[in-house]
């Protein structure tokens, strides 16, 4: 049977094919999809952990206790999943454990470009790389064989436009798999460090062994179209290439990205007039060529930042520009904006009004940071806000702490944020910490989460309570207020900011995109008391412009919250 899939539900079907048992993840986009698709196969057993370190830590429990096991996360995510990861490599496997990790080159969804391929050298382990949506599949399924066959947990490498471009995939059978027994092996699963000591050369030796597979394997090809041009890439790179030069030149497509092979990549070489090596990112490959004395065009010619597209490959290799069709007219730039009806609107308003420091985390919140709002002074990673706050005030002291805050999601806070609150109460840090509570996992597309009440199936499960767990840390001022409910919110500000002891502010409100969600009629302008000031405009809403020197609310869009009615002077929302 064939399916037109995602790179991310084929990633899914091949977890579902090669009998996987458990799978752990964190929601990031572009891998969040490899979860919520798996999560539709009742043979497996799926979860959104609270963050990816214990997504890996499950996995890897898993495959010690004989069930092959998977997790997925974006490669900020493999930055807090890397603890676990880089000691299971001493460890090994008992079944087979992937992990898949999803790069975004261009920074559509993320703070920062990684190269997860680094991790893949730095932690010794192999990693794949699919360029299409049937290789997300099959090397899925090898990933498993070679995880069992090296005694190693794989890594899967996707990007962005990998993992949300569709592409035909063969679907075939489960395999169903007995758990394998387990025996107690502490020389092989404790890693003191002289168990440890041992590892590291056996380690060494898989690497070797690796590579040595990969080399009559099949995984890495050779497209020869008797070109005096070569090209030397890899995943979607490799895609750019060969929409760009088709059989203009010759091809070394490599599956396995590391360990490298040695042999195949001097023999395509030796055949080269002049050979190119096309990765995004970081010049891993490139280097490593070079390391073996080969003369290659690389990062010379092609950019370190930022996506290639077929159009920037047909350039920097044959010199042409491909026609493209182009917009002559100046377009106004439409950045992405909190939605009509976020309940964090009103609470950024209230920040940006009482003029205070803010120290802002990874969410849809961090849209705040924009105009007209303006609401953010910081963004670091998952759960910075807490903890970068306490040290800012540390470092100016009492007179920044009665002007500062810090504002985190409620999933965001439940994946790395309350180890932060209990560094601020157990060092009495008189810092306000403001939970942005909407009930759900919103940036990445509305997945549950340990507050919710729900797990990733939809079934009831045991919810975290925020006020009960701030207050079993050490936080003795707690407080929940509506965000839509401005002089409560800047009420609630004003009183917290004076107080002499760290404190939580709860600001409480379900998304408004949730279904369950009930909205008030949509508001309307009275224009013969409209004047025109414009401080509607202030909360930013998409539904509120300016027509005619009068503003005109689109009820189309508008979901009655009522924020922008206490802005109004003359009363002319209603």
């Amino acid at each position: 049977m064939k399916k037109l899939l995602l790179g991310n539900e084929a990633v899914a079907r091949g977890l579902y094919e090669a009998g996987v048992r458990v799978v752990s993840s964190y929601p990031g986009t572009p891998s969040t999809e490899i979860t919520e698709a798996a999560a539709k196969y009742d043979e497996l057993f799926c979860e959104w952990a609270p963050n990816e370190k214990v997504a890996a830590e499950v996995a890897s429990g898993a495959a010690i206790g004989g069930a092959r096991a998977f997790c997925a996360m974006k490669h900020v995510g493999l930055n807090v999943a890397a603890d676990p990861l880089f000691t299971m490599s001493y460890i090994g496997v008992n079944a087979g454990m992937v992990l898949a990790v999803a790069d975004d080159p261009g920074m559509h969804s993320s703070q920062n470009e990684q190269d997860s391929r680094n991790y893949a050298k730095a932690a010794k382990l192999p990693m794949l790389e699919p360029s299409d949506s049937r290789e997300c599949k099959e090397y899925t399924k090898l990933a498993y064989e070679l995880s069992e066959k090296f005694d190693t947990p794989v890594m899967l490498r996707l990007c962005t436009r990998v993992a949300h471009s569709r592409s035909i995939v063969e679907c075939e059978e489960r395999e169903e798999l007995p758990v394998k027994p387990y025996e107690k092996a502490p020389q092989k699963n404790v890693m003191l460090p002289a168990f440890a000591k041992e590892k590291h050369p056996m380690v060494e030796r898989r690497l070797q062994e690796l590579a040595a597979w990969a080399e009559t394997s099949g995984i890495n090809r050779v497209e020869d179209n008797g070109a005096a041009v070569s090209v030397i890439t890899s995943g979607i790179s490799y895609q750019y290439v060969k929409e760009a030069m088709g059989d203009q030149v010759n091809y070394l497509k490599l599956g396995m990205v590391y360990p490298l092979s040695e042999s195949q990549i001097r023999a395509f070489a030796e055949k080269a007039e002049t050979l190119y090596v096309v990765e995004e990112l970081d010049d891993f490959l490139e280097t490593y060529c070079r390391s073996l004395g080969l003369k290659v065009i690389g990062k010379e010619r092609f950019p370190r930042c930022g996506e290639f597209s077929q159009k920037l490959v047909r350039k920097l290799l044959a010199g042409e520009e491909l026609p493209s069709l182009s917009v002559e007219e100046k377009l106004p730039p439409r950045p992405p904006v909190m939605c009509c009806g976020c309940p964090h609107r009103g609470l950024f308003y209230a920040l940006k009004r009482e003029k205070v420091y803010v120290s802002g985390d990874i969410g849809c919140y961090t849209l705040g940071a924009s105009a007209p709002l303006g609401a953010m002074d910081t963004c670091i990673c998952m759960g910075a806000s807490v903890s970068a706050l306490h040290g800012y005030n540390k470092a100016r002291g009492p007179e920044a702490e009665q002007k500062s805050v810090a504002v985190i999601g409620d999933s965001t806070f439940i994946h790395s944020g309350i180890t932060s609150l209990i560094d601020i109460a157990y060092n009495r840090s008189n810092s306000v910490v403001i939970i942005l509570d909407n009930s759900i996992t919103g940036m990445t597309g509305h997945q549950q989460n340990p507050t919710t009440g729900y797990n990733i199936k939809g079934d009831p499960a045991a919810a975290v309570d925020l006020e009960a767990l701030c207050r079993a840390v050490g936080i003795g001022r707690i407080r929940v207020v509506d965000p839509y409910d401005l002089k409560a919110v800047s009420a609630a500000l004003k009183e917290e900011l004076q107080a002499e002891e760290p404190s939580v502010i709860i600001s409480r409100r379900p998304c408004a995109l949730l279904k369950y969600v009930k909205h008030a009629a949509p508001l309307r302008v009275k224009e013969e008391s409209c004047v025109g000031c414009k401080a509607c405009l202030g909360v930013g809403c998409p539904a509120i412009s300016m027509q005619n020197g009068k503003a005109a609310i689109d009820a189309t869009q508008c979901v009655g919250c009522g924020v922008c009615t206490s802005l109004c002077a003359k009363k002319a929302i209603g």
